[in-house]
C-alpha cells in the first residue's frame, strides 16, 4: 500500500486516487498532486525575486526598530537570512549589525 498525502482541507488520512486526482471520502475534496507542489511556501522580495534561506539581501527603506533609538538605514546589507512562515508578514529572520536579531517583511528588502 502506498502512502498518499492527507487531505489538505480536513486532514483525513483516508484519501484515495481516482485517475490523476486525489479524493477525500470524508469531505469530498478533490485535488491533484501537482497542486500540492504549487502550494509550497515562497517568499519574494520587493522586485519579485524568490528568496531562500542563506541569501543576502539589501534594505530598500529606512526601518524603525521598536525599543531602539536607531533604526535600519537604506542600503544596509544583511547576510545569511532565514525564511520562516510568519502569520504577521514578517517572513525573514536575520541578524543586523548594531541592532541584533530581528524579523523583517519581504517587501522592504531586495536580493543582493
Amino acid at each position: 500500500m502506498e502512502n498518499l498525502p492527507s487531505c489538505p482541507k480536513c486532514g483525513s488520512e483516508y484519501t484515495y486516487e481516482d485517475g490523476s486526482l486525489l479524493v477525500c471520502p470524508e469531505c469530498a475534496y478533490e485535488w491533484t498532486v501537482k497542486s500540492e507542489v504549487e502550494e509550497e511556501f515562497t517568499v519574494k522580495d520587493a522586485n519579485g525575486n524568490t528568496l531562500k534561506s542563506g541569501d543576502d539581501v539589501t534594505v530598500i527603506k529606512d526601518l524603525k526598530v521598536k525599543g531602539s533609538s536607531s533604526g535600519i538605514k537604506v542600503g544596509t546589507k544583511i547576510k545569511g537570512i532565514r525564511i520562516v512562515e510568519g502569520s504577521d508578514g514578517h517572513n525573514i529572520d536575520c541578524k543586523v549589525s548594531g541592532v541584533g536579531a530581528i524579523k523583517l517583511k519581504q517587501e522592504f528588502v531586495k536580493k543582493s
